[in-house]
Order: structure tokens, then C-alpha cells, then sequence
């Protein structure tokens, strides 16, 4: 399976917003939909982008679904912003 390009998915205002939410810690997709002036399936499509992406990951807990941070993808992203720094 062939990841979508990150910094497509992080372009959008909407997606940084979730990642800075789900960098303070993991959440649900209502919980992350409060925050945003989007809907709720608008939160969920922004979602599987950055699923696609890698740079975030869901677990189950009963019925709901818990986003959270995937650092290994943001960890590509730093090895290939490092190479311009070093």
C-alpha cells in the first residue's frame, strides 16, 4: 500500500488543526469535531487523510474509534526536513 504524500495531507488548515488537538492527547472524532466549524463526517474525511498519511492512527474502545499522534510518520517527515539543516 502506497502512502498519500504528508504534506498534502498537513497543506490543509482544517487537518493541522486535528493534529495540534491530537498532539495534546488522543481523541474521538466528536470530540474533534467540536473544535472545528466543520461537520462531523467533514471531521472523518480529514481524518483518513491523515490516516492515509501516516501521521495519525485509530484504536478501538468499545464502540468508538480514538485517534491519535503517529509518530513514526512524523518522524519520516523530520529525517527528509533534517537533511536541509544539516
Amino acid at each position: 500500500m502506497i502512502s498519500a504524500d504528508p504534506f498534502d495531507a498537513i497543506a490543509d488548515p482544517n487537518r493541522r488543526h486535528l493534529l495540534e488537538e491530537l498532539r495534546r492527547s488522543p481523541r474521538t472524532v466528536n470530540e474533534l469535531a467540536e473544535g472545528l466549524p466543520i461537520s462531523r463526517p467533514a471531521v472523518s474525511q480529514h481524518l483518513k487523510a491523515l490516516l492515509d498519511s501516516n501521521l495519525v492512527s485509530v484504536s478501538a474502545s468499545g464502540t468508538k474509534r480514538i485517534y491519535a499522534i503517529n509518530r513514526a510518520g512524523f518522524d519520516r517527515l523530520n529525517i527528509w526536513l533534517d537533511q536541509f539543516w544539516s
